[in-house]
């Protein structure tokens, strides 16, 4: 039987990506692929579930009996070596973590102070952000758009986690596009007002972005963006400041009403006003 492990947000998407690697490989359950290697059944499921850290035979016998080279288990080796630590750094292409995470969390909180938070930006307004970026090249764009658009699915999901977007005001001002882009992404705001909340503009900018994700069985997770790199932080001491932040800003930041009033002003405001409003996005 394998000692359980306090599991981490990577640690959980290796779980699954191993999971269903069995599954495509084999077509066999954890119970029978775990008679096949010998190994007590709760040992695969701990594995599958990211909390048991292998050592390096549990892993090579794991996917020597998938009939995996020993490139495949190298890399695995790799990236489980890391798996269970507080602080976790991927390059900013890699989304696989990140959406297992959005789609495993009960609440998501999130907080922008530059511009729309993704996963309730237009697909055109995703794709001017990337655009005043500069960090993607032109022909990648409509693939990290449509992710991003793709992502949105978890909230029309029955089982939808409770989100709430804490969006400054300063992102509002950021122009994006052209006229039509920046009313149909103010009207999208409206038409989801019940998961935002405005900080108005006389409000200091509160740090930089920040989600923080909580589960039904696991720790949570606090986590920053740039375009550089995401970075995933299990550390208690971490995601009690990122609380302490979103405490903060739950009081500065309008109510539904005042969101919705603030938003209003937005959608039937002369556009002109926005053309030299707000800074750019680094």
């Amino acid at each position: 039987m394998a000692t359980s492990t306090p599991s981490t947000v990577y640690s959980r998407d290796l779980g699954e990506e191993l999971r269903k690697v069995r599954e495509s490989s084999t077509g066999l359950t954890g119970a029978a692929f775990a008679l096949r290697l010998g190994w007590d059944p709760s040992k695969v499921s701990t594995l599958e579930r990211g909390k048991y850290c292998p050592s390096e035979i549990d892993l090579l016998q794991y996917l020597s009996m998938l009939g995996k080279d020993i490139d495949f288990f190298e890399d695995f080796k790799r990236r489980f070596k890391n798996a269970f630590e507080e602080y976790i750094v991927q390059v900013s292409d890699n989304m696989r973590t990140l959406v297992m995470a959005e789609s495993n969390a009960r609440t998501i909180l999130r907080y922008d102070p530059q511009s729309v938070s993704g996963l309730i930006q237009t697909p055109e307004y995703a794709y001017g952000v990337y655009q005043l970026s500069g960090f993607v090249a032109e022909d990648r764009i409509p693939a990290l758009v449509q992710a991003r658009i793709d992502r949105q699915s978890i909230l029309k999901r029955h089982n939808r986690p409770s989100c709430l977007f804490y969006i400054h005001e300063h992102a509002l001002q950021l122009r994006v596009g052209d006229d039509r882009v920046m009313e149909e992404q103010y009207l999208r705001l409206l038409f989801n007002v019940h998961l935002v909340r405005i900080i108005p503009a006389e409000a200091p900018v509160i740090a930089s972005s920040c989600t923080l994700w909580e589960f039904d069985k696991a720790m949570p997770v606090a986590f920053i963006d740039t375009d550089l790199a995401k970075v995933f932080v299990q550390d208690p001491a971490a995601t009690v400041r990122a609380r302490l932040l979103f405490d903060r800003l739950a009081e500065v930041a309008l109510d539904e009403e005042q969101s919705r009033s603030k938003l209003a002003e937005y959608v039937g405001g002369p556009r002109e006003d926005l053309r030299d409003a707000g800074t750019r996005l680094a």
